[in-house]
Order: structure tokens, then C-alpha cells, then sequence
């Protein structure tokens, strides 16, 4: 990588600021187009929250795979319903066309996911396959130099200080002590790994959105991106009537500015910005989120001074999970966001400070924290609360399954232990009568399969998320085996949904409608075409890979 004062001497054509998966295609996309490409980070690791996410994307239209745009935009306008827009419409034109020139161009290669439903599969146009998009497991060692400075996923999803496992092996792991092919199945990804540590900081075989950034950043390399890290930049500056480049603050050099015909902003949303949560979340949602932070002002701010604001009129400003906070062993704090790994399996339920639940717990995270903030100040926190076999077999939060010990984490107060359903409201302080009520009338349906309250397992989602082993309902199952567990949730972010407006292009719209000379968003920088519904996997990474596309495209040509 050439020396700053020789790189801001060279000068570019397009200027990205962000390097997740809306930043690192909106880079490419400009240099496949024939663009001089500058991405800065104002980090010191690519790859944003893409890199610790679980790497899906919605993208929908394809008629390979079953699908098609009239198909796909019934089902938005009843999952998501909000007035008709350019970025919506461009969004169903473009999507399964930004997939195969990934496919076509970069080494990031997308297969879509045999089965995973729309989550809410029943309405109009919703499907149990063919819009889910997951990158194909990445080899790390690929991008040589670069790779410890790829962003790591949680360390609460990877085994032994640094290995990934992909969803296909997950059973392996869990039957490793019952079948022997499991048991050489393990054997051998233990042993693979072993030998990439001998050379790498963790494990290189990578999958989930930890193998969609490195396809990425390895795309990005291959196409002549210049990347630097550690890259704040201060302000946009003006010229050409719009925006003709940016003032960076950090990296290796001193504040300096550099030219460029085009800005993409990809910073990441407004998640980190305390003024802009107070202004645009709920006051319950202050707290937690579960967005990697990225330093230096958002694409929001950025944009500010050029007429451009934050569109305010969605139904929800952020796309919400719920999260359980806890501190690492080396004092770092953590959250875990609760997307799939517990809520749906039998044998949870959520309760409220009343004791009482409130929520199918096997509907989708989203959908979790709307009912949590339906009453905020009675459900913030909420209790998951399970028994020691669930606890066994599915884990809990942060707690993976098949723990011998749970010491630390009780020692912690993150997870609250009882011998009884009695003791355990004691220990959390609700009402002890109408928990055991509660749990009570629970089990007298779980026994069945049934949960009257709630229609627990109800849609091909829910059981999706469930055990498909279990029977009769995969998502019910009594609590009755003592000990009993809770730990508490937030409610949290995984990203924000309200940001700056743009056209069907990508290109940022000030406060008339046109579009600012010279300036464009993608990612959660752009305002959401979900209108702050969440209608599906992946309804981040996908519109952010097409509008990156779009957004990259349009830049190269100015």
C-alpha cells in the first residue's frame, strides 16, 4: 500500500466511506466500472458488522431459484407495508442482478439457503426458499497479509479461541458422544484447525458473514481497491455544486484532504450516535446494541452540511433483537443478540416483570422487541427463563450447549439459577405465585404440543427455528427438570433503519428531492426500503449489497 502523501497525490475517482458488505461492494462495483477507488475505515479491521453477523441475504427475483419480482413485492407490500418508492422498486429490479455480478465479477460467491422461510411465510407472496443468500465458506489464508485485519466474528460463536463451524457441522458437534462418524467428523475439523493456527492469529476457514467480508475484502484487493484503516473522516468537502471529496483525520498521515468526483457513504448508521438514538429511538432502546461501532461521524452527519437528513417516518427506526449484556473474561463488555439459537427451541418462554409471558417467543427477534416495547417499562428486561435439559441441549445466550459448568456465569449474575420455579421469581423479583401460574399453564400445553396463549410453532418460520427432531411441535416442550434458569434481555439494535434518503440510484436527496451533486448512500447510511418492518433473513445485507452495486455503478460512470 503506497504512503499517504503519495496516495492523496494520485487523487480518485470514487471515495468509500465504510467497509462492510454495503462499503466493500459499492467499492467494487466502482472498480469493476474502470473507478480509481479509495475505501477508508475508521477502524483498524474491515468488514463492520457483516463480519460478526450471521452473513444472509435477502435477495429476491430470482427465478433460478424459484422466485420472482411480482412475488416478491406482494409480499413486501403486506410484511412491509409502506407508500410505493423509487428505492423499493429499484431494490425488486435489481436485487437477484447485483447476486450474479457478484457472482460473475468478485470471488464472492452466494448460494442460496436450501430452506429458510420468509418470517411471515403465510402471507401473500411469502415462500419457504429461494430469497435467502449465504456466501460460500471462504479460506481466510487468501487475503495473505490482510487477514488479521478482517474483523474476527464473537468470540461466543467460535469454539477454542478462534475456530468457525458452519451450520452443516453443527450436528456433528452435537452428536459427537453418540456416533462415531460424528466423532471423526470433529476429529478432523479439530485437527484442520490445529494446523491453521500454527500460522494464523484463528482459525481461516470461514463461514457465515465473517466468509461474506473476506469474499468481499478479497474482491476488493483483486479489483485495485486502495484500502486504508484507521481512517476517520472529519467532513465531506464541497465542490461541483455537491460533495468532490473528503477530510481525513487519523490513519498515517496528519488531517489532509482527498479529491474525488463521487462519495459512498457506508458507514454504518446512526447505532453509536448518542444525540441521533435520542432523537430517533425509543427511550427503552438507549442502552444496548448489538452493531459493531465504527469511529468517526455517520454518514448522517457527513451529509448534514449538504442538506440531507434522516427520513423520520417509519414504523420502527432500527431493526431489533433482543440482547443479554454480559463482560469477557478480559473486561471487554459484550452482547449477545438472541437471533436463533435459543428462543425457538421447546422448552423456553419469556416472561415479563408480572411473571407473565407476552410474546410467541419463536416469532422472529424483530417481532421479540416490538412486543417488548409495546409496554416497555413492564417488559425491559424480560426474563428467558428454561430447565437444565434445555439448558443442556440447546444452551442458553452465551452459554453454548453441552456445559459441564456453569459457575462463572452465575458467579457473574448473568444467568440465574433455582431449584424451583418458586425461587427462581424470588431470585428474580417477581411475583412468585403467578410465575409458578405461568409456567404451570404452559407446561399443560406443552405436554400436548400446544400453546393456546400463543400459537407457538404455528408458521413453517417458527418450526424452522425449532428442534425438527422433537415431537409433536417442534418449538414447545414442558419445563419440569430442576435446576431452572433465567437470563435477561434488552432490547437492542442490530442496525438502524432510518437514514439519509436517496433515489433509485443510490444518489442522496437534500431536503427538496434532488440529488445532491456527487453524493450517494448505502447500507444503513440509506434510508431502509423495509419502511422499518422486518420481513425476512437478511433484509439488511441484501439491500445493502444491491444498492452498494447500484450506488458503486452510477459513481464510475460521473
Amino acid at each position: 500500500m503506497a504512503p499517504a502523501a503519495e496516495r492523496s497525490a494520485q487523487g480518485y475517482d470514487v471515495i468509500v466511506i465504510g467497509s462492510g458488505a454495503a462499503g466493500l461492494t459499492a467499492a467494487c462495483a466502482a472498480a469493476d466500472g474502470g473507478a480509481r477507488v479509495l475505501l477508508l475505515e475508521g477502524s483498524d479491521l474491515i468488514g463492520g458488522t457483516t463480519a460478526v453477523s450471521g452473513g444472509m441475504a435477502w435477495l429476491p427475483g430470482s427465478a433460478e431459484h424459484g422466485d420472482d419480482r411480482a412475488a416478491a413485492s406482494r409480499y413486501l407490500d403486506a410484511a412491509a407495508p409502506c407508500p410505493p418508492s423509487p428505492a423499493r422498486d429499484a431494490f425488486l429490479d435489481h436485487a437477484d442482478v447485483a447476486r450474479r455480478w457478484l457472482d460473475a465479477r468478485t470471488s464472492t460467491k452466494l448460494a442460496a439457503v436450501p430452506s429458510y422461510p420468509d418470517y411471515d411465510p403465510d402471507l401473500p407472496g411469502g415462500t419457504l426458499r429461494g430469497r435467502c443468500f449465504a456466501a460460500l465458506p471462504f479460506d481466510g489464508a487468501e487475503l495473505g497479509a490482510w487477514f488479521p485485519r478482517l474483523r474476527p466474528p464473537l468470540p461466543e460463536f467460535m469454539l477454542m479461541g478462534g475456530m468457525m463451524v458452519g451450520r452443516a457441522d453443527l450436528p456433528h458437534f452435537q452428536n459427537v458422544l453418540r456416533s462415531p462418524r460424528s466423532a471423526a467428523r470433529v476429529a478432523s475439523l479439530v485437527a484442520r484447525y490445529a494446523f491453521q493456527r500454527l500460522r494464523h492469529p484463528r482459525g481461516t476457514t470461514l463461514f457465515l458473514g465473517n466468509a461474506l467480508a473476506g469474499r468481499l475484502l478479497k474482491s476488493a484487493l483483486d479489483l485495485g481497491v486502495t484500502i486504508e484503516t484507521g481512517a476517520i473522516v472529519s467532513a465531506l468537502l464541497p465542490g461541483n455544486g455537491g460533495v468532490a471529496g473528503v477530510e481525513i483525520a487519523g490513519g498515517s498521515a496528519k488531517t489532509r484532504t482527498v479529491a474525488g468526483k463521487a462519495v459512498i457513504l457506508a458507514s454504518g448508521g446512526f447505532s453509536h450516535d448518542a444525540e441521533l438514538r435520542r432523537l430517533h429511538l425509543p427511550g427503552a432502546a438507549q442502552k444496548v446494541t448489538a452493531n459493531v461501532a465504527s469511529p468517526g461521524p455517520t454518514g448522517a452527519r457527513l451529509a448534514e452540511p449538504f442538506g440531507a437528513r434522516i427520513e423520520a417516518g417509519h414504523e420502527n427506526r432500527a431493526f431489533w433483537v433482543p440482547g443479554s449484556t454480559f463482560s469477557r473474561a478480559d473486561g471487554t463488555p459484550g452482547v449477545f443478540p438472541h437471533t436463533v439459537t435459543d428462543r425457538g427451541k421447546p422448552g423456553l418462554i419469556a416472561v415479563d416483570a408480572t411473571g407473565r409471558r407476552f410474546v410467541n417467543e419463536a416469532r422472529s427477534y424483530h417481532h421479540f422487541v416490538m412486543a417488548m416495547l409495546e409496554d416497555a417499562p413492564t417488559r425491559t428486561p424480560a426474563y428467558l427463563i428454561c430447565d437444565a435439559d434445555f439448558l443442556w441441549k440447546y444452551g442458553l445466550g452465551r452459554l453454548r450447549p453441552f456445559r459441564l459448568s456453569t459457575r462463572s456465569e452465575r458467579r457473574s449474575g448473568y444467568l440465574i439459577q433455582a431449584a424451583t420455579i418458586g425461587e427462581l421469581a424470588r431470585r428474580l423479583g417477581l411475583d412468585i405465585g403467578t410465575l409458578e401460574e405461568t409456567v404451570a399453564g404452559y407446561n399443560a400445553g406443552a405436554e400436548q404440543g400446544l400453546d393456546p396463549a400463543f400459537g407457538r410453532g404455528g408458521d413453517a418460520y417458527q418450526r424452522h427455528l425449532g428442534d425438527g427432531a422433537h415431537r409433536p411441535n417442534p418449538c414447545i416442550a414442558p419445563i419440569r427438570r430442576a435446576p431452572f434458569y433465567a437470563i435477561a434481555v434488552q432490547p437492542a439494535d442490530l442496525g438502524t433503519a432510518a437514514g439519509l434518503r436517496t433515489d433509485a440510484r443510490g444518489r442522496v436527496l437534500d431536503g427538496s428531492g434532488t440529488p445532491v451533486p456527487g453524493l450517494y448512500a448505502c447500507g444503513n447510511d440509506m434510508n431502509s426500503v423495509m419502511a422499518g418492518f422486518y420481513p425476512g433473513p437478511g433484509i439488511t445485507l441484501g439491500p445493502a449489497l444491491t444498492f452498494g452495486y447500484l450506488a458503486g455503478r452510477d459513481a464510475a460512470a460521473l
